[in-house]
């Protein structure tokens, strides 16, 4: 029997080599044949090009926009945000072979993992998540030369739902040429169709008038050689100049990015992927560690215990809030990156806090240490319960409604001014390096877990200079609920070098999980 089986396995192993090397040749065959036809030019000679708005520009995506040469880190982010851990783990264990098989085959075999049994109608993570791990890819020097195209033609091997949100909208790409998932029932199967290259060429044609078409190129990396054939001229990008390029600064955004949703905080490598899956029990542990600490110890005995398990926490006040006697029915205003943000301000402060909150999950209001009330969004009676609230102690608010991860700040409502003659604004900064403790479209019930199973979280408070929310001059309009509103964001802005913007909770809702964000109480 065995040596029946060895001539089988040696032939196998022989077609498979062949099959293998085979497919490399053809593609470097394709390639000389294709270079023939083109004119190819290094990709410095085009950064000379003065009269780029007049061209159309094709580009390769993959090959030439993003730095990285790997696609896994996308593939694990759609695996692990629309999937869950579980299809994480499925593709982390057959990444080996997905890399052992060819550019090609692996990506069929990831798309295949990542999307095979997820509903086509809510996927949303080409929207709310990649565009972050894709602007943090793309090559400043490279989107400099493409952005001063008439028109901009992106041409991707990727699935079109993953990378077409960020090209158009963030990125004022004109036309994307992807490739089509398909669709059975409403679910995606996992198999990718080809491109449909005819009807690319009559939208490129369309809308804006350019002479000459310059497509762009990675080295051996021609992914559609019908589109590059109506192309004057063809510039090739090496490995050797990617590997020079910087990331493209937060002030080159095209649009500014200003929400992104998903809990991984890290780009997921292979190797980051791996390190992070093996972490995830002990980080659940301490997790529930730290909150059994601080539900269970007073605030002298729990700080200390907290930053010797790894939670950084620094502060700041004004000297004279230093000072003053510990009085109740104070206000402060903080500005909202996580759920922990009036906990934290209760462990600096020392003392017992009210925290009021737009939506908050039965799983939070449990787990809290301080007492939380919710706001019932109909402004006379949130008016009417905040006053109440302050008679029994100190309050703390987060105006926008909902946090933000990147450095800007939501609109303040201006309901918080009417409650308090003075108030004491509050500049909140957290750091992750893992899991981020915030979601818009998964369950916000594990916020604060997420945010406590990182290995050394940190958080910053800034105390600022007391607000009047009365005006001492007889200019009575100078201090009406909207300017002190504005003036508090303003305050908090300037503290923490973040931008004031006019965006809210339900803009934010809107985009990344397509509701309001209003979290049912039971």
């Amino acid at each position: 029997m065995a040596k029946m089986l060895r001539p089988f396995f040696f032939k196998s192993l022989f077609f498979f080599w062949y099959r293998f090397l085979f497919r490399q040749l053809k593609s470097l065959i394709g390639f000389h044949r294709t270079s023939s036809q083109f004119k190819y030019q290094k990709y410095f000679s085009l950064l000379q090009r003065s009269d780029l708005s007049d061209r159309t520009l094709i580009f390769d995506v993959e090959g030439v926009l993003f730095r990285s040469s790997s696609l896994f880190p996308y593939f694990m982010l759609v695996a692990f945000e629309a999937g869950g851990p579980l299809r994480a783990i499925v593709l982390t264990l057959l990444y080996p072979l997905v890399a052992l098989v060819g550019d090609e085959m692996g990506l069929k075999i990831m798309v295949m993992i990542c999307f095979f049994g997820i509903k086509a109608e809510s996927f949303r993570v080409g929207r709310a998540v990649l565009p972050k791990s894709f602007f943090e890819d793309v090559g400043s020097e490279i989107f400099e030369v493409i952005n001063r195209g008439g028109k901009k033609v992106g041409v991707t091997n990727l699935p079109q739902v993953m990378v077409e949100s960020f090209l158009r909208e963030y990125l004022q790409i004109d036309s994307v040429v992807g490739r089509k998932l398909r669709v059975f029932c409403g679910y995606f199967v996992g198999l990718m169709e080809d491109r449909k290259t005819t009807q690319t060429l009559e939208q490129i044609q369309e809308g804006k008038e350019c002479s000459d078409t310059i497509g762009i190129i990675g080295f051996n990396k021609i992914r559609d050689q019908d589109l590059l054939s109506h192309c004057k001229e063809i510039y090739l990008v090496g490995k050797a100049d990617k590997r020079g390029w910087q990331k493209l600064p937060r002030e080159k955004y095209p649009k500014s990015l200003i929400f992104h949703d998903g809990r991984l905080a890290v780009r997921p490598t292979p190797f980051e992927t791996l390190a992070l899956l093996m972490w995830v029990p002990f980080g659940f542990l301490l997790a529930i560690m730290r909150i059994s600490i601080a539900l269970s110890l007073p605030y002298n005995v729990s700080t200390p215990l907290l930053t010797f398990s790894g939670l950084r926490l620094t502060a700041s006040m004004p000297e004279g809030l230093q000072n003053c006697p510990n009085t109740k029915g104070h206000l402060y205003v903080c500005n909202h990156r996580t759920l922990l943000d009036p906990l934290y301000l209760a462990f600096i402060l020392k003392k017992n806090l009210i925290a009021v909150t737009y939506s908050l999950s039965r799983m939070s209001e449990i787990i809290a240490p301080i007492k939380t009330v919710r706001l019932t969004r109909k402004r006379d009676e949130d008016a009417k319960m905040m006053k109440e609230l302050l008679q029994q102690g100190d309050l703390a608010v987060c105006p926008e409604g909902t946090t933000c991860r990147e450095p800007y700040l939501l609109r303040f409502s201006p309901l918080f001014s009417e409650m308090s003659e003075e108030i004491t604004p509050v500049a909140i900064d957290s750091y992750v390096n893992m899991f981020h403790g915030t979601t818009a479209g998964g369950l916000k019930c594990l916020d604060s877990i997420f945010f406590l199973m990182n290995p050394f979280p940190v958080y910053s408070l800034k105390l600022l200079n007391k607000v009047l929310t009365r005006s001492p001059s007889e200019n009575h309009n100078s201090h009406t609920p909207f300017y002190v509103a504005n003036h508090v964001q303003g305050e908090i802005g300037n503290a923490l070098g973040f931008q004031c913007t006019k965006l809210t909770r339900k803009d934010k809702y809107l985009m990344l999980a397509g509701n309001e964000g209003i979290v049912s109480k039971s």
